[in-house]
């Protein structure tokens, strides 16, 4: 269920922002998508297993990482660097696997995705304010030159 609840969350977010998000707002969502379809694509291969290193998380998860800072670097945008930022959270709970594996699967697993919930949000409340300032008539640059 908790799955479920996540993916249609995400799914009106990654929407509502290629409807009427600007270009940092659609990036989001893509690469947004192209994570969770990573995802449920690895699961059809591999079954998940958070007692050991998830290499195939870890794989997707530092596409999100790489992704995501690229689009804080070059989005014109304050969102895009709290977004990289969740998504370098699950590299520490890796890290941390690696590290000590005597860690409970139980906090690995939610080491690895608590981080995911705030980013549908964070995307909304994106697409909401760059909508907001397009209706005061502010011209808003998508991208740093």
């Amino acid at each position: 269920m908790r799955i479920a609840l996540f993916l249609a969350f995400l799914l009106v977010a990654t929407g509502y922002a290629a409807w009427r998000g600007g270009g940092p707002e659609r990036a989001m969502a893509a690469i947004a998508l192209t994570m969770v379809g990573a995802d449920q694509l690895l699961h059809v291969f591999v079954p998940p297993e958070y007692a050991a290193l998830d290499l195939g998380h870890l794989a997707i998860d530092f596409f999100g990482v790489a992704a995501t800072t690229g689009l804080a670097l070059f989005a014109h945008r304050f969102w895009p660097m709290c977004a990289a930022v969740l998504h370098m959270l699950p590299i520490l709970a890796h890290t941390t696997r690696w590290l000590d594996v005597t860690m409970q699967p139980s906090v690995y697993l939610t080491m690895q995705v608590a981080t995911s919930w705030p980013v549908p949000l964070i995307l909304i409340l994106a697409t909401w304010r760059h909508q907001q300032r397009l209706a005061r008539g502010e011209s808003e640059p998508s991208w740093q030159i």
